[in-house]
């Protein structure tokens, strides 16, 4: 009776024991941009997700220079997913030094491609600046140093045989930051890399009279994937009345190969499951579609990802 005791409790404290670890906490940090463009408010959204939709987890949303740095945080284990551009993506894993990235950042892994990123260039209208080109000698913003935004300034100028030596004044600012110079008459351009209706540019065009630049199609058949040509639809900012042709550059939602396949299985599944807490938080989300989530991705996917991309027959 004695032995039967012993074993019962023994038991009994095993599974105490274990009981800490199957309700361990799922830490997940999303790296997203600055505050003022796109990234910020979608990843608010997908932290909200994810804490409400699998069990113990613990979110953050942290504050980046946005693409590059989110890269690299989470080759260094900094974070579980985040937001980057497609080219940087690119770049990132094949290892890129003139944009940051000194070595190939092996452990990235796709979770789905999702929205198209929009090059647009606001200029003061009283710079004259209609295409790229025009920007010569002016001062302009091309956005935060080795960011997306600011990898695509340097390979659209370098399509077009210009570089920053080209322009009177290079500002490496966020977006809200080059809005404000551009308000106070010390900047006539701004470079922006992000989903159509930016708060940013918003702000910009109901508060001063600006021309949205052209980006010529031909840079994009130039620079190849994942640059495609795109348009900036009329009104999508206040005073824009014509469709200005441009780029785009699609987005991809990346993690790393140390996050678990079941975690990156959930924020696969939840990401798709809850577009519209997406599309409340920015309008850009309405372009992510589930058929292109898979598509002419630069990095492998993540084992979890391909789980829940084969349940829905897309792998």
């Amino acid at each position: 009776m004695i032995k039967t005791l012993g074993l019962g409790a023994l038991l009994a404290g095993s599974l105490a024991l274990s009981a800490p670890a199957a309700m361990a906490t799922e830490f997940i940090n999303v790296l997203t941009g600055g505050t003022s463009g796109v990234y910020y408010p979608l990843g608010v959204a997908l932290s909200d997700i994810y804490a409400q939709n699998i069990p113990d987890a613990k979110t953050q949303v942290q504050s980046t220079k946005a693409s590059v740095e989110n890269l690299n945080l989470l080759q260094q284990g900094r974070g579980e997913i985040g937001f980057a551009l497609g080219d940087s993506v690119k770049d990132a894993y094949e290892g890129n030094a003139d944009v940051g990235f000194t070595k190939p950042l092996t452990k990235l892994r796709a979770i789905a491609a999702i929205y198209p990123n929009y090059i647009q260039i606001a200029a003061t209208a009283a710079s004259g600046a209609k295409t790229v080109t025009d920007l010569k000698g002016m001062k302009v913003s091309v956005g935060a140093a080795k960011s997306g935004t600011e990898v695509n300034a340097r390979k659209i100028l370098g399509a077009l045989g210009m570089s920053y030596d080209d322009l009177g004044k290079v500002e490496y600012l966020p977006f809200a930051e080059s809005v404000e110079l551009m308000k106070n008459r010390q900047l006539d351009a701004t470079l922006q890399s992000s989903g159509l209706g930016s708060a940013a540019l918003k702000d910009l065009s109901s508060t001063q009279d600006v021309t949205y630049v052209s980006v010529p199609p031909e840079v994009a058949e130039k620079l190849g994937a994942p640059y495609a040509a795109g348009t900036i639809p009329a009104g999508t900012y206040p005073g824009q009345e014509a469709d200005i042709p441009t780029l785009t550059i699609t987005n991809i939602l990346v993690t790393s190969s140390d996050v678990s396949d079941d975690l990156a299985y959930q924020m696969t599944k939840l990401l798709f499951e809850h577009l519209d807490q997406m599309k409340a938080a920015h309008a850009a989300a309405g372009a992510i579609d589930i058929a292109n989530a898979v598509k002419n991705s630069p990095i492998p996917m993540h084992p979890g990802a391909i789980k829940y991309y084969k349940e829905k027959g897309l792998m």
